[in-house]
């Protein structure tokens, strides 16, 4: 009975905190704690991003921000520890702000919608999810930067969280979405942000390294062997150490070509082609991807559970 207990104040935070994340996904009404950690960020960017030794400082910001966001946590999580039906809803609640699957499904699946409204609409659809300029982009390449957007943010957003909650429990998990946050609003390589950034960058390079790979993995195990070829061929086909290898899988899923020239605040970057079948995407594709992320994700919840319900029985057993 004490087992079975354990494992439920364990194990049940992640699966209702996922639920809840199927259910809501992000409501605008409900604050969200990256609200909040785009606030400090501001801060930090407003009073220390000028004059001299802007890499130190936004070093140090970075440092304050994730290190501080786990710490507060962790002191939160201990406080409420004698109290476990609340510590239970805070942690499910703290795993649901974590994930954003369900969120990433939505968008990708409203950019492929938006089209029946004409291809102004679809550009500003895309302009929500990717940071790319989306004013002159064809059919073609909208649905591609969904897909791919779709593809690296299931890293983003439901992987690497996830394993940093296998890692450093929802601390981690808090930390985590703050190093991402950092690298959302700083992490660029323009004039503004290239030294300032610098270490949020790096840092958010460091965190997802295992995910990404992970999620390529998880992608190439629900979509077919043809993934995993394109992992290895591909994968390293992009200016991020990281975002090439989840794209890479699910290319090989769909048997398409991602990459390309694609212009950012009004400049062009060219990227790699990641894959040969250079073809239109249907909705087909859309409701295929969509399908094997989820899959992905469903099997990515699950793992962490058995791993910390298989760790907790053999400690209480030994």
């Amino acid at each position: 009975m004490e087992i079975t207990t354990d494992v439920f104040y364990i194990a049940g935070p992640l699966l209702f905190g996922w639920i809840l994340d199927r259910i809501f996904a992000d409501p605008a009404w409900l604050p969200h704690p990256v609200v909040g950690f785009g606030k400090m960020i501001s801060f930090f960017s407003r009073h220390w991003n000028r004059d001299k030794h802007c890499r130190l400082k936004g070093g140090l910001m970075a440092f304050i921000l994730i290190v501080g966001i786990f710490a507060i946590t962790s002191l939160i999580l201990k406080l409420i520890a004698p109290y476990p039906i609340l510590s239970f809803v805070v942690k499910s609640v703290l795993i649901f702000y974590c994930l954003a699957g369900t969120t990433l499904a939505k968008e990708v699946r409203m950019v492929f919608e938006s089209f029946s409204r004409g291809i102004d609409a679809a550009r500003r659809q895309v302009g929500r999810i990717v940071g790319r300029d989306t004013a002159s982009l064809s059919e073609k390449e909208i649905k591609a930067a969904a897909l791919e957007t779709l593809a690296e943010n299931l890293s983003d957003g439901v992987v690497a969280p996830l394993f940093w909650y296998v890692l450093l429990g929802v601390p981690g998990m808090m930390a985590y979405k703050m190093v991402n946050t950092l690298d959302s609003m700083v992490g660029y390589r323009d004039e503004r942000y290239r030294e300032f950034g610098c270490v949020a960058a790096r840092t958010d390079d460091v965190a997802n390294f295992i995910p990404s790979r992970l999620t390529a993995l998880l992608i190439a195990a629900m979509g077919g062997s043809r993934a995993l070829s394109f992992i290895f061929k591909y994968g390293s086909c992009h200016a991020s150490p990281n975002s090439g290898y989840p794209e890479a899988a699910l290319a090989g899923v769909l048997d398409c070509r991602f990459g390309g020239t694609h212009s950012y605040f009004g400049k062009d970057f060219y990227k790699p082609y990641i894959g040969e079948h250079d073809r239109d995407f249907t909705d087909c594709d859309m409701r295929k991807s969509l399908r094997v992320c989820m899959m992905s994700e469903t099997v990515m919840v699950f793992l962490p559970m058995i791993l910390r319900i298989s760790l907790l029985r053999a400690f209480l057993l030994l």
